[in-house]
């Protein structure tokens, strides 16, 4: 069964992640949906952008399912992880991570690749535990993760696995907006709206540019 719903409204798609049993936890099946999604996004040619919210308004997404990824097939999941934040970090158009509520693990450095991130501010923590549950980043997640142009509070974030709110983490530079739950969407789709109206070979270029790293780990996963 499909756990990512993809909607359109005018020229925004909006992806949504509904597993919340699992705190929308990722798996080998999940992240394949993912990328069709993404294959059908990029395969586009109009003016988009692109929303990756959660219909869990307790939970964004908190990263590697451990239920159903066991600690001996990390090593080949993680690979595939790479691939996801990857190519989330470089769609051909303006992404815009809807965070809903967690968004820890994974699901934070999914978030960190993404063009802009607004949160919730009154519910959820941003976190990368890592450090506490024993799983080192990739050298393809800490190129995505230097995304985030604040080294000192990535740094601390990366370093003690602290975990933040949404106001803090504006004040950390982490992510762009902080709205309540009842304006959260709205606030979302209506910047997205206007980041759809901008040239997208234009926009691509220029991501690309600015995330020249990415791109080339990315081509080494081709």
């Amino acid at each position: 069964m499909s756990v990512l719903e993809v909607t359109k409204e005018e020229n925004v798609y909006i992806v949504t992640m509904n597993d919340p049993m699992t705190g929308n936890g990722l798996t080998p099946e999940v992240i394949q949906e993912h990328f069709a999604i993404l294959d059908e996004i990029e395969a586009s040619s109009e003016n988009v952008a692109v929303v990756l919210s959660s219909g869990d308004p307790k939970s964004w997404c908190t990263g590697i399912n451990l239920e159903k990824v066991s600690r001996d097939q990390l090593p080949s999941f993680k690979s595939l992880m790479d691939r996801l934040i990857l190519r989330w970090a470089l769609v051909n158009a303006p992404t815009i991570g809807c965070l809903t509520g967690h968004t820890f693990a994974g699901g934070a450095i999914m978030a960190s690749g993404l063009d802009f991130r607004i949160m919730r501010e009154d519910r959820g923590w941003f976190c990368f535990p890592e450090v506490d549950i024993q799983i080192p980043f990739s050298a393809a997640m800490h190129l995505v993760l230097e995304s985030i142009s604040n080294p000192q509070s990535m740094n601390q974030l990366l370093y003690t696995g602290r975990r933040i709110g949404g106001a803090e983490a504006v004040k950390m530079g982490v992510v762009d907006q902080a709205y309540p739950a009842e304006t959260l969407q709205e606030k979302t789709l209506e910047f997205a709206k206007f980041m759809a109206q901008k040239d997208r070979t234009t926009y691509f270029t220029i991501k690309k540019n600015i995330k020249r790293d990415i791109a080339e780990c990315l081509a080494n996963y081709s």
